[in-house]
């Protein structure tokens, strides 16, 4: 998609989805890690779209989760992705087969960077207050992975429960080298805090530094909607 086509969007929506594959249905799951966009051909209003893996409990271990995995998708408008959150054959057979699932429909209000070449149009203000996401994700250079991976597990592990955060999840398309992760706060506030201090800032630092990546992308996003559970924890 081009710069020009990207710009005849005005009403880009973001839909994320979480899944738990329940056991049953593993080979169903990992069938749509090897399929990956290729699942969600011919899905009207879709731009572009992403199926990832998640590291171990759904966090951001080296080891792959057996079950744990999302859904990133652009639409053209938030009509056609609210659309297929309700009729699409894909989305109820995640929630039928997983034991958790979560969902969450968002626009973008700043992005930095891009994701196979594709910027997220900035077509939301800012907010003043309330909930925040972000979405950070890079392809990590072959030659850079063994020091990049030096930083990420401080910088992730000061992640897990820290205050403000409501939820975090650790995916990738591939391990090691296209890594991302996605997170929804209580505001711009908490976010900013975690984002621009400690071991989460190194990492940032030494990355810029030593050119860890060939590609990344650092999003945020106005949530419109998040529903339904995920590590327990109920969204709605």
């Amino acid at each position: 998609m081009s710069l020009a086509q990207q710009e005849g969007f005005g009403d880009q929506t973001v839909v994320v989805l979480l899944a738990d594959i329940a056991d049953t249905s593993r080979l169903w799951g990992w069938s749509r890690i090897v399929r990956g966009p290729r699942a969600l051909q011919r899905v009207p209003g879709l731009l572009f779209s992403k199926v990832l893996g998640s590291g171990y409990e759904g966090g951001f271990d080296l080891r792959p989760s057996p079950s744990r995995q999302g859904v990133f998708a652009l639409f053209e408008s938030e009509q056609t992705a609210n659309d297929f959150l309700a009729h699409s054959p894909l989305v109820r057979a995640y929630q039928e087969r997983s034991q958790e699932f979560c969902c969450a429909t968002l626009k973008t209000f700043s992005c930095r960077g891009s994701w196979d070449g594709i910027g997220l149009q900035a077509n939301a203000e800012a907010p003043t207050h309330g909930a925040v996401a972000a979405l950070t994700r890079a392809s990590i250079k072959f030659s850079k992975a063994q020091a990049f991976w030096r930083h990420a597990p401080p910088s992730q592990t000061a992640l897990e429960g820290v205050e403000g955060c409501q939820l975090a999840v650790g995916l990738g398309e591939a391990p090691f080298f296209r890594q991302a992760t996605f997170s929804i706060w209580d505001s711009v506030t908490d976010m900013n805090a975690y984002a621009r201090t400690g071991a989460h800032l190194e990492a940032i630092q030494s990355a810029q530094k030593n050119g860890y990546f060939s590609e990344s992308m650092f999003a945020r996003f106005v949530p419109l909607k998040v529903h339904g559970h995920w590590q327990g924890k109920h969204y709605a």
